[in-house]
Protein backbone atom coordinates (compact mmCIF):
# COMPACT_ATOMS: atom_id res chain seq x y z
CA UNK A 1 0.00 0.00 0.00
CA UNK A 2 1.59 3.25 -1.15
CA UNK A 3 0.47 5.29 1.87
CA UNK A 4 1.98 2.87 4.39
CA UNK A 5 5.49 1.80 5.35
CA UNK A 6 5.20 -1.07 7.79
CA UNK A 7 2.77 0.05 10.47
CA UNK A 8 3.30 3.79 9.84
CA UNK A 9 0.90 5.77 7.63
CA UNK A 10 2.14 8.62 5.43
CA UNK A 11 -0.63 11.19 5.15
CA UNK A 12 -0.66 14.08 2.68
CA UNK A 13 -3.66 16.44 2.54
CA UNK A 14 -4.17 19.49 0.32
CA UNK A 15 -7.11 21.68 1.33
CA UNK A 16 -8.07 24.67 -0.87
CA UNK A 17 -8.06 27.94 1.06
CA UNK A 18 -11.06 30.25 0.81
CA UNK A 19 -10.53 33.22 -1.50
CA UNK A 20 -12.54 36.21 -0.34
CA UNK A 21 -11.37 39.66 -1.32
CA UNK A 22 -13.47 41.11 1.50
CA UNK A 23 -11.63 39.13 4.18
CA UNK A 24 -9.10 41.29 6.04
CA UNK A 25 -6.61 39.84 6.55
CA UNK A 26 -6.98 37.21 3.88
CA UNK A 27 -7.72 33.64 4.88
CA UNK A 28 -4.25 32.41 3.96
CA UNK A 29 -2.66 35.12 6.12
CA UNK A 30 -4.93 34.18 9.02
CA UNK A 31 -3.74 30.57 8.70
CA UNK A 32 -0.09 31.65 8.59
CA UNK A 33 -0.56 33.81 11.69
CA UNK A 34 -2.20 30.98 13.62
CA UNK A 35 0.44 28.44 12.59
CA UNK A 36 3.24 30.81 13.61
CA UNK A 37 1.81 31.00 17.13
CA UNK A 38 1.14 27.28 17.62
CA UNK A 39 2.85 25.84 20.71
CA UNK A 40 5.63 23.34 20.23
CA UNK A 41 7.05 20.55 22.35
CA UNK A 42 4.71 18.71 24.71
CA UNK A 43 2.03 21.39 24.19
CA UNK A 44 1.95 20.99 20.42
CA UNK A 45 -1.47 19.91 19.10
CA UNK A 46 0.20 16.95 17.43
CA UNK A 47 1.85 15.89 20.68
CA UNK A 48 -1.54 16.04 22.41
CA UNK A 49 -3.24 14.02 19.67
CA UNK A 50 -2.39 10.31 19.66
CA UNK A 51 -0.09 8.53 17.25
CA UNK A 52 1.80 11.34 15.49
CA UNK A 53 5.45 10.64 14.67
CA UNK A 54 5.86 13.95 12.86
CA UNK A 55 3.62 16.56 11.25
CA UNK A 56 4.00 19.63 9.06
CA UNK A 57 1.58 22.36 8.03
CA UNK A 58 2.36 24.93 5.35
CA UNK A 59 0.48 27.31 3.07
CA UNK A 60 1.29 26.72 -0.61
CA UNK A 61 0.73 29.81 -2.77
CA UNK A 62 1.49 28.24 -6.15
CA UNK A 63 3.70 25.73 -7.92
CA UNK A 64 7.09 26.83 -9.24
CA UNK A 65 7.97 26.67 -12.91
CA UNK A 66 11.40 25.07 -13.14
CA UNK A 67 11.91 25.54 -16.88
CA UNK A 68 11.94 23.19 -19.86
CA UNK A 69 10.97 20.45 -20.37
CA UNK A 70 8.37 21.08 -17.63
CA UNK A 71 5.14 22.84 -18.49
CA UNK A 72 4.25 26.08 -16.75
CA UNK A 73 1.23 25.47 -14.54
CA UNK A 74 -0.50 27.37 -11.77
CA UNK A 75 -2.86 26.46 -8.95
CA UNK A 76 -6.44 27.69 -9.03
CA UNK A 77 -6.24 28.61 -5.35
CA UNK A 78 -3.86 28.59 -2.43
CA UNK A 79 -3.69 25.36 -0.50
CA UNK A 80 -3.11 24.31 3.07
CA UNK A 81 -0.72 21.36 2.98
CA UNK A 82 -0.77 18.91 5.89
CA UNK A 83 1.73 16.07 6.06
CA UNK A 84 1.92 13.55 8.87
CA UNK A 85 3.52 10.22 9.70
CA UNK A 86 1.20 8.45 12.11
CA UNK A 87 0.56 5.09 13.71
CA UNK A 88 -1.93 2.64 12.30
CA UNK A 89 -4.74 3.33 9.88
CA UNK A 90 -6.00 6.66 8.63
CA UNK A 91 -9.55 6.88 10.01
CA UNK A 92 -8.66 6.15 13.67
CA UNK A 93 -5.86 8.73 13.45
CA UNK A 94 -8.15 11.41 12.03
CA UNK A 95 -10.78 10.62 14.65
CA UNK A 96 -8.12 11.01 17.34
CA UNK A 97 -7.20 14.43 15.98
CA UNK A 98 -10.83 15.55 15.90
CA UNK A 99 -11.44 14.45 19.49
CA UNK A 100 -8.14 15.70 20.95
CA UNK A 101 -7.60 19.15 19.42
CA UNK A 102 -10.85 20.25 17.71
CA UNK A 103 -10.30 23.95 18.50
CA UNK A 104 -6.93 23.95 16.72
CA UNK A 105 -8.34 22.10 13.74
CA UNK A 106 -11.27 24.51 13.42
CA UNK A 107 -9.01 27.56 13.78
CA UNK A 108 -6.80 26.31 10.94
CA UNK A 109 -9.07 24.45 8.52
CA UNK A 110 -11.93 26.85 9.15
CA UNK A 111 -10.30 29.00 6.45
CA UNK A 112 -10.53 26.17 3.90
CA UNK A 113 -13.27 25.52 1.36
CA UNK A 114 -15.96 23.11 2.52
CA UNK A 115 -14.53 22.39 5.96
CA UNK A 116 -17.34 20.93 8.13
CA UNK A 117 -15.75 21.42 11.56
CA UNK A 118 -14.32 18.81 13.92
CA UNK A 119 -17.42 18.41 16.10
CA UNK A 120 -18.93 16.00 13.57
CA UNK A 121 -16.12 13.45 13.56
CA UNK A 122 -17.50 11.43 10.65
CA UNK A 123 -17.89 14.55 8.49
CA UNK A 124 -14.39 15.65 9.47
CA UNK A 125 -12.94 12.29 8.38
CA UNK A 126 -14.81 12.40 5.07
CA UNK A 127 -13.54 15.92 4.38
CA UNK A 128 -9.92 15.08 5.13
CA UNK A 129 -10.06 11.95 3.00
CA UNK A 130 -11.59 13.95 0.14
CA UNK A 131 -8.60 16.32 0.32
CA UNK A 132 -6.04 13.51 0.60
CA UNK A 133 -3.57 12.72 -2.15
CA UNK A 134 -1.78 9.42 -2.38
CA UNK A 135 1.70 9.25 -0.89
CA UNK A 136 3.28 7.36 -3.75
CA UNK A 137 6.81 6.83 -2.40
CA UNK A 138 6.71 6.67 1.37
CA UNK A 139 9.63 5.57 3.54
CA UNK A 140 9.39 5.61 7.33
CA UNK A 141 12.65 5.60 9.27
CA UNK A 142 10.91 3.61 12.01
CA UNK A 143 8.21 1.60 10.28
CA UNK A 144 7.35 -1.11 12.78
CA UNK A 145 7.23 0.72 16.11
CA UNK A 146 4.53 2.92 17.61
CA UNK A 147 5.17 6.44 18.91
CA UNK A 148 5.44 5.27 22.57
CA UNK A 149 7.78 2.42 21.58
CA UNK A 150 9.97 4.76 19.55
CA UNK A 151 10.17 7.33 22.34
CA UNK A 152 11.07 4.64 24.87
CA UNK A 153 13.84 3.36 22.58
CA UNK A 154 15.26 6.88 22.16
CA UNK A 155 15.06 7.43 25.92
CA UNK A 156 16.97 4.20 26.52
CA UNK A 157 19.65 5.04 23.98
CA UNK A 158 20.24 8.47 25.52
CA UNK A 159 20.29 7.12 29.07
CA UNK A 160 22.79 4.38 28.19
CA UNK A 161 25.02 6.91 26.40
CA UNK A 162 24.92 9.17 29.48
CA UNK A 163 25.75 6.23 31.74
CA UNK A 164 28.76 5.26 29.62
CA UNK A 165 29.99 8.86 29.48
CA UNK A 166 29.76 9.31 33.25
CA UNK A 167 31.36 6.00 34.24
CA UNK A 168 34.57 5.94 32.24
CA UNK A 169 37.37 4.33 34.25
CA UNK A 170 35.23 3.19 37.17
CA UNK A 171 36.16 0.11 39.16
CA UNK A 172 34.52 -2.94 37.49
CA UNK A 173 32.83 -4.18 40.66
CA UNK A 174 31.43 -0.72 41.45
CA UNK A 175 30.46 -0.25 37.80
CA UNK A 176 28.44 -3.46 37.86
CA UNK A 177 26.56 -2.33 40.99
CA UNK A 178 25.84 1.09 39.51
CA UNK A 179 24.70 -0.40 36.22
CA UNK A 180 22.27 -2.71 38.04
CA UNK A 181 20.81 0.29 39.85
CA UNK A 182 20.73 2.28 36.60
CA UNK A 183 18.86 -0.53 34.85
CA UNK A 184 16.27 -0.64 37.64
CA UNK A 185 15.77 3.14 37.39
CA UNK A 186 15.46 2.92 33.62
CA UNK A 187 12.89 0.12 33.76
CA UNK A 188 10.74 2.04 36.25
CA UNK A 189 11.04 5.43 34.56
CA UNK A 190 7.85 6.81 32.96
CA UNK A 191 7.72 6.79 29.19
CA UNK A 192 8.65 10.11 27.56
CA UNK A 193 5.80 12.36 26.54
CA UNK A 194 5.39 13.05 22.81
CA UNK A 195 7.11 16.32 21.93
CA UNK A 196 9.51 16.21 24.89
CA UNK A 197 12.71 17.45 23.28
CA UNK A 198 14.95 16.29 26.13
CA UNK A 199 13.31 12.85 26.33
CA UNK A 200 12.81 13.36 30.05
CA UNK A 201 16.50 13.24 31.01
CA UNK A 202 15.89 12.49 34.69
CA UNK A 203 17.03 8.87 34.90
CA UNK A 204 19.69 8.42 37.56
CA UNK A 205 22.79 6.98 35.97
CA UNK A 206 24.62 5.87 39.06
CA UNK A 207 25.08 6.21 42.80
CA UNK A 208 26.95 9.51 42.60
CA UNK A 209 23.85 11.21 41.16
CA UNK A 210 21.58 10.40 44.07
Amino acid sequence: MANKSGSVYGLTILSPIIEDENAVPSHDLQIRKYLAALPVGVDSPFALAPGTHLARLVVMDDVIYVGMPACEEHLKSKYLVFESNCDGDLEPYLAGLARSVPHHLDAIWGHCVGYPGAADVDAFIRYMKACQIETTFFFAAVNDQSVPQTLRALQTRRAVADFISEHQGHDPAQLQKEFTRFKENLDSAPAPRPGAGNLERDIKTGGHNE
